[in-house]
């Protein structure tokens, strides 16, 4: 019996937000040189994230290697009614590399979902998403959510090179524009990103903006959010040991109404104020 079962009956029918569960692993594979894609068959709970929200996974040891912590990995896609879940990671360390040994059929242990996700105002009509790298799984899910509330969404993903670009095809299934800008293409500068929002902008297609995994093209989207008065939200990515708060290892500084102010992203976040966000 998972955490998620056994929590309501010994409290009261208190509802647990997350559990701990060995989830099974359904598919295990590459999507292009650098990133992989998991997808476990989980409990209701786990399957319910919502976008933004991120997972502490219990890592298998590689051979020759001992990961100690659980790794935070954010959402890619969830599926409430057939009650799976995935995650888009890049083979770095030893963590990754232990998640890259798992087969179908074989569990891994996990926590979540945990943390504070993207928020859509139903007055909206338009946004726009920014990410880069890793970001770009975490922006994911924010394109189907911003489809059922009937909010158009462009997209703009950023990469060191086309194959490596991430989400496209997601974005695209769901109605989203995509632009995708690359370091070999010479589109990625923040001067060209800012006049692709800059043009959104002009065309009314930019009520919000949500990014993640660009400290430089935060920046940018800060100071026009200054400038035309929009909001706008973040996705911080940080180290994590508990990805509960207890042990203050993911504390960043923000900026609130003009005073240096420390949270911890793994509680107060990963999803933040853009404004608050010190690049």
């Amino acid at each position: 019996m998972n955490a998620a079962a056994a929590i309501p009956a010994a409290c009261g029918g208190f509802r647990p937000r997350a559990a701990e569960e060995q989830a099974e692993v359904v598919a295990n594979a590459a999507v292009n040189a650098e990133y992989r894609h998991l997808v476990v068959s989980c409990s209701a709970l786990a399957a319910g994230a919502a976008p933004g929200q991120f997972y502490q996974l219990l890592c298998p040891a590689p051979p020759g290697e001992a990961p100690y912590l659980r790794r935070p990995m954010s959402l890619y896609g969830a599926d409430p009614a057939a009650r799976r879940i995935g995650f888009l990671y890049k083979v770095a360390g030893a963590g990754t590399r232990g998640l890259a040994t798992l087969r179908p059929g074989e569990t891994l242990q996990m926590l979540g979902p945990l943390g504070q996700g993207f928020r859509l105002d139903p007055a909206w009509k338009q946004v726009v998403a920014v990410g880069r790298g890793a970001g770009l799984a975490t922006l994911g899910p924010l394109a189907e959510a911003a489809q059922r509330a009937g909010i158009g969404v462009t997209a703009i993903l950023s990469a060191r090179r086309p194959e490596l670009v991430l989400s496209d095809a997601l974005f695209r299934a769901r109605g989203a524009t995509v632009l995708t800008v690359t370091d070999a293409e010479g589109t990625s500068g923040p001067a060209h990103v800012e006049r692709l929002l800059r043009g959104l902008i002009a065309e009314g297609r930019c009520d919000a903006f949500f990014t993640c995994g660009s400290a430089r093209l935060l920046r940018v989207q800060q100071s026009l959010a200054r400038e035309f008065g929009l909001p706008g939200q973040v996705a911080l990515e940080q180290q994590m040991a508990c990805g509960l708060g207890m042990c203050f290892c993911c504390v960043r500084d923000f900026n609130i109404d003009g005073a240096i102010v420390q949270k911890r992203v793994c509680r107060a976040g990963p999803v933040f104020d853009m404004m608050e966000a010190l690049p």
